[in-house]
Parts: structure tokens; sequence; C-alpha cells
């Protein structure tokens, strides 16, 4: 029947014909049977090309009706899976604040000792808190809830906020600490940019057996954090902020994930910040992050 109406002014096209013929004929007095003989020919030619256009036009329908079924399952699928993904999100985000009740317990814990070993289970603690938040931020990045909040913000107490964080590190394994104030201000959301450069920060002492640690401002507010480590392999250099890539130094610590730097790298894409580095090895490694509000304004 909706095949049928969709053709009715067919239908009617070719009556109309037939009724202006036939009165034609009438009028000039010529035989209504070279009309009628002709227009039924016509009409057996129409009916067969209808029958035709009919079963490709029900082969369409049955196509339709089979890629509505699909996304409707695909629609079912995906809402699975939001709420799986909102139930993992859920039990990660109770297990981030369980986990950090007893890290924040031990900290008061050590705290008003000062020795190697308070030190150094300072810094275990430190990791443990920076792995527990990779956790977070990795399941966060492509949640709807990631929450970008831009502002008008102090560089230097975001650095000094993070550098107070692994602090007992530096004292303990003796790396110097080469920083002055920046004196600048940047259009950023605090949380996240805090998150990158705590990831840099705690590569370049993961991977610095002795030296120095240097964060400076270089020109067009370019922010970089430079080490006297191990440095990175020419050929792994341009793959460092991959997902799961180790390269050369994760042969060599097999601790290595291969996520901090490729949580940095997308969080700076989202932020509208470029980051990149420079390094040799046995010679160090730089980060430098483009802070400028071009590119923030750009994104």
């Amino acid at each position: 029947m909706k095949y049928i109406k969709s053709k009715l002014w067919f239908f009617v096209l070719y009556t109309l014909i037939f009724v202006m013929l036939y009165v034609s004929f009438a009028l000039y007095g010529l035989p209504v049977a070279a009309v009628a003989y002709p227009m039924g020919l016509g009409l057996l030619l129409v009916i067969a090309y209808l029958a035709l256009d009919y079963r490709k036009y029900k082969k369409q329908i049955e196509q339709i009706s089979e890629l509505e079924s699909k996304i409707d399952r695909l629609t079912e699928m995906i809402s699975s899976e939001k709420a799986k993904s909102r139930q993992r999100m859920d039990y990660y985000s109770v297990w981030a604040h369980q986990i950090k009740t007893p890290i924040a317990s031990m900290r008061l814990s050590l705290q008003g000792e000062d020795s190697p070993l308070s030190r150094k289970l300072g810094s275990d603690l430190n990791r443990i808190e920076s792995y527990a938040d990779m956790v977070m931020t990795y399941l966060r990045l492509d949640s709807e809830s990631t929450d970008y909040v831009f502002a008008e913000c102090d560089l230097d107490s975001i650095i000094k906020s993070c550098v107070r964080k692994f602090s007992g590190e530096f004292i303990a394994r003796k790396i110097e600490l080469i920083y002055e104030p920046v004196r600048e201000t940047v259009l950023t959301d605090e949380k996240w940019l805090s998150f990158v450069i705590e990831q840099v920060l705690s590569n370049s002492l993961k991977y610095t057996l002795s030296g120095s640690i240097s964060i400076c401002i270089e020109q067009g507010q370019i922010l970089a954090i430079k080490d006297t480590g191990i440095g990175i392999a020419t050929d792994d250099l341009p793959r460092i902020f991959d997902q799961g890539f180790t390269g050369y130094n994760g042969r060599t610590d097999k601790k290595a994930s291969g996520i901090g730097l490729y949580l940095c790298k997308r969080i700076c894409d989202d932020l509208g910040y470029e980051i990149s580095a420079e390094s040799e090895l046995g010679k160090g490694t730089t980060i430098r992050l483009d802070l400028s509000k071009k590119h923030v304004q750009a994104n």
C-alpha cells in the first residue's frame, strides 16, 4: 500500500493522458479503438515496469529494515558498554580513594622523621600515588566526564607544588634541583598541567642516577625540564609519546609501562599545548612544553 500510494501520481497521469486522447479522437470522429489498443499495451508495459520497480523497492525496504535492526543492536551494545564503563569508573574511583587513605596515613606516620629510610619510604609513597593517578587519568581521558577548567594560573605555584612532592627523593638521591622562579602566568587547567609536570619530573628522577634536574622558562612561554640522566636512543625518540612504547630504556627497566608520556601527550593535545623531547644517550633529556596562549586559542 505504501508503494501504491507513492506511485499514485503515475496512475493519475496515465489516466489523464488516456482521457485526453479519448476525447480528442471522439471530437474528430476518429475510431476510439485506435486509442484503446495502444493505451492497453502501454498499460501492460506500465504494469510490468511497476512490478519490477516494486521488487527493487521491496528489496530496498528489507535492506533498510535490516540496517535499522543492526543499528538498534549496536545502540544497545553501546549503551551496555557505556554502563559497563561507568561501573568501571565508579569502581576505580572508589579504589583510588581507598588506596590514597593508607598512603595518607603512612605519610602522616613518616612526618617528623628525617632519615634515609623515611625519605626512601616517602619517595615510594609518591610513586604509588602517582601510579594511582595514572590509572584514573587514563580512564578519564576517554570519558564523557573529562573536565577542563581554564583559568589564568601562576606557573611558579604549579611548579613548586609538583617539585614539593618529589623533594624527599631529590634529597635522598642527592639529585640537584636547578630552579629559579619563572614569573609567568599561563592560561591552563591547573590540575591537568600539574599531572603533566609531575609525570615528566617522575621520569627524569627515574632515569637520572646522578647529576641534576633543571626547570626553566625559555623564550615564548616554553617550559623546559632538563635532566642529566641516561638519555633516550635516537631511534626511540620519535615514538616516546606512543601508547605502550618503552624502547631501549624500557628493556632496561622492566617496570616501565610506556603510559606516562603517552598520557602527557594526550593531555597536552587537549589543553592546546605542544610537547616535545630532545635527548642524547648518556647526556640527558629535555622535555619542552609550549604553554603559549596561541596554542590554547587555536585549540
